[in-house]
């Protein structure tokens, strides 16, 4: 969230995407925890599951941003 936010208040649509391909990153860190958590039983399956498809759908937005910026 707050790549997508620095990247909104850059200049050039170079630098938009590069903070746009930083928030895509972020997000597949995010899901890298969440799949550790649910590998430890922190979570449950319903939630890991819930969580991984918001985040695939956000991975997409943000694909889409990046495509549209090149």
């Amino acid at each position: 969230m707050l790549n997508i936010a620095e990247g909104s208040g850059r200049v050039t649509n170079k630098d938009r995407r590069s903070f746009m391909i930083n928030a895509r990153g972020s997000t597949f860190e995010c899901v890298a925890i969440v799949d550790f958590l649910f590998s430890q039983n922190e979570v449950s399956d319903a939630f890991h599951q819930e969580i991984k498809s918001g985040y695939e759908e956000i991975s997409k937005m943000l694909y889409a941003m990046i495509k549209n910026l090149e």
